[in-house]
């Protein structure tokens, strides 16, 4: 694949190293590029990082070729929500690894999507821009290859939607209390002064005698966030044994990644993908009478 940049009037004089980054190349793409030996070019002639560009010149490069994947190809179903040349967003089931673990070796996203991208006659590596718990339903993002990485991850918003028990007023909130391991566990976390910092900011969209449904927005990007804090405020995720949940209404912490919003790494569009909630988040609100009269517009 070849990318293309036209030098503003602005860049005039600027060297071709820096005129990239302020395009959004990262350095190690353009180490990549050099090293690879298929160089930069500046209307169809050589040019070299240090030298100078000038306005109207057409800077382009190939981006170097995928690595290989040590990822199995398994013909798991997906749901692909979003896909162009250098983005995918697929909708994850509860119940499915992200990608192969100790404990998952197989059978995950990761191997799904490797499948698909052969079966399209396409290479590539599985470059998840977020990643979400097993347990948890909704939207990943994808990164279709190095260049586009860095650049998704630094404009991606997410938005998920939890149920937690207990009774919460209506509208916004927020917890911002630092988050760190609880213990020697590998897998537990816990609120403590020894932890980073952490901000969770949530909407309180309707409201039962057993449970509240929260649009949860995580500011920073700490392992069980939204999870870790909403126990600390006493009211746990419905079906998150690990953080003092009940599993009496629901089999798996009640948390799915309802929308996504990024920026589009070369056309700089504003792209915003959603994901329907789950049948058994939605059966847990039709029983107490929460599935209707809330929207996501506002996320």
């Amino acid at each position: 694949m070849e990318l293309r940049y036209v030098v503003p009037s602005e860049a005039e004089g600027q060297r071709l190293g820096f005129f990239l980054r302020t395009c959004g190349v990262s350095a190690g793409m353009i180490k990549s590029v050099k090293h690879t030996g298929q160089g930069f070019f500046a209307d169809g002639q050589e040019i070299h990082t240090d030298q100078r560009v000038h306005a109207g010149q057409s800077i382009s490069f190939a981006l170097p070729p995928e690595s290989a994947t040590s990822v199995t190809p398994q013909p798991i179903p997906l749901s692909i929500v979003y896909e162009d040349e250098f983005a995918a967003v697929l909708d994850k089931p509860a119940g499915l690894a992200v990608h192969p673990t100790l404990n998952y070796p197989d059978h995950t996203l990761a191997n799904g999507w490797i499948y698909y991208l052969q079966s399209q006659g396409k290479s590539g590596v599985f470059r998840p821009v977020n990643r979400i718990d097993k347990n948890t339903s909704g939207l990943v993002l994808c990164a279709q290859n190095a260049f586009a990485a860095p650049l998704l991850a630094s404009h991606v918003q997410k938005c998920y939607l939890a149920i937690v028990q207990g009774s919460l007023p209506l509208g916004p909130g927020k917890v911002e209390a630092p988050i760190g391991r609880r213990g020697d566990s590998i897998i537990g976390r816990c609120v403590t002064p020894q932890g980073k910092y952490s901000l969770t900011e949530y909407t309180v969209l309707a409201s039962g005698r057993q449970h509240s449904l929260l649009a949860c927005t995580p500011r920073t990007g700490r392992t069980h966030q939204i999870r870790v804090h909403m126990s600390y405020i006493g009211h746990p995720l419905a079906g998150d044994t690990l953080y003092g949940g009940s599993t009496e209404a629901i089999g798996r912490h009640a948390l799915h990644c309802a929308v996504l919003h990024f920026v589009q790494p070369v056309t700089h569009d504003n792209i915003r993908v959603t994901s329907p909630l789950p049948p058994d988040m939605q059966l847990l609100l039709q029983a107490e009478g929460l599935l209707n009269g809330w929207t996501l517009n506002d996320f």
